[in-house]
């Protein structure tokens, strides 16, 4: 009987025996211009996709491919799966697998309660006997990588362990771990002892995510943890710089300063690259408006920018808002980390939030 082929290693970083970083998979976000941007201004490691949603009548959808088919960054491009019927979930590998992928990985972290209550996502935390039966068929499915995405636990902690040894069980070949629970959303501090946790119990190499805000933080992370990279969401999106920034940290030089006049060059490059050509002006500003509000975290401890973002209605609106507030001293330094109390998404970090059913573009899963 000829052996199995051997399952191949984990793509190699930009900076050799360093740690690793990623671009976590938002929905509505880390889709494929979204990725070029990131790339322009230093990619990743490693991209995430959106999560493919699988069910009886789901195929893959045709943006979240084209993520995969066209993209030029030079990175490994990960395909995200959500759901949890069996069957549907291999021959969605098998379709996938006919794309460059870097391999597969599941979702068992997404808050939003519109998702969760479908049982998937971070449902399927409160069932680690069905989390066991899932990973050992996508483990049989996937003749490559097969990594996996999670929180600590749904309301708590109680399975965290267990969850941990079925990763295990099933020979993981990557772990993301978001520090917080599925009910804590993102209001609460990141349990970085539990991401340490993980590091110690699992077998597989382990990234750490929730509030990476800027590299001399991923460094502390690091620290605190023992994780072998950091994987960043939202705070991408406000500082595009960042994987770029991570590095330079990581190898113990000077972190790049970015200025209020780079920040308005992103805000441009970000507006063309993501605006589909049939896609009216005012739902154009709209979606942009929605990564605004994390850029907006950075250029000013009042809010301003954001009070007056967040009013306008024609692309010219906007971008007078944007010189007004970035070019007027283009030189004065973006803040790495957000200002205090400069909240990017009102109706997602406040308890109200755990009653809606989630936020679009705003409740992106990192």
């Amino acid at each position: 009987m000829r052996a199995a082929a051997p399952r191949p290693s984990l793509p190699s970083g930009q900076q050799p025996g360093g740690p690793l970083t990623a671009l976590a998979p938002m929905q509505d976000v880390t889709d494929l211009a979204f990725m070029r941007v990131i790339a322009h201004y230093g990619a990743p490691d490693y991209f995430f996709t959106e999560f493919l949603r699988v069910h009886a009548q789901s195929r893959p959808e045709k943006h979240i491919l084209r993520s995969i088919d066209e993209n030029t960054t030079g990175r490994p491009v990960f395909a995200q799966l959500i759901g949890e019927d069996l069957g549907h979930l291999a021959r969605t590998v098998d379709e996938l697998l006919r794309h460059p992928i870097a391999g597969i990985d599941l979702n068992l972290g997404c808050p939003a309660p519109k998702v969760y209550k479908k049982n998937v996502g971070g449902g399927l935390l409160r069932e680690p006997d069905q989390v066991d039966r899932i990973l050992g068929h996508l483990r049989a499915a996937v003749p490559g990588l097969f990594t996996v995405k999670m929180r600590i636990g749904f309301d708590d902690t109680t399975h965290f362990d267990r969850l941990l040894d079925v990763v295990n069980a099933h020979d993981v070949d990557l772990l993301s771990v978001h520090g917080r629970t599925v009910k804590e959303m993102y209001r609460s501090e990141v349990h970085y002892d539990a991401i340490a946790h993980a590091v110690a119990r699992a077998r597989c190499p382990v990234l750490a995510n929730g509030n990476v805000t800027s590299a001399p933080r991923a460094a502390a992370i690091l620290r605190q943890t023992g994780a072998a990279g950091v994987m960043i969401g939202r705070h991408a999106i406000r500082n595009p710089w960042i994987f770029r920034q991570c590095r330079e940290a990581f190898a113990g030089r000077p972190v790049p300063v970015i200025s209020l006049g780079d920040v308005r060059e992103y805000v441009d490059r970000l507006f063309h690259a993501t605006r589909p050509a049939d896609l009216p002006e005012r739902l154009h500003v709209n979606k942009m408006k929605k990564y605004l509000n994390f850029v907006g975290q950075g250029v000013d401890p009042t809010g301003a920018f954001l009070h007056d973002m967040r009013r306008t209605e024609t692309q010219a609106e906007l971008f007078a808002v944007c010189d007004r507030h970035l070019l007027a001293e283009p030189g004065r330094a973006f803040s790495s980390e957000p200002y205090p109390g400069v909240i990017a998404r009102p109706n997602c970090e406040t308890p109200a939030a755990e009653a809606a059913d989630g936020c679009s573009l705003e409740t992106v899963t990192a």
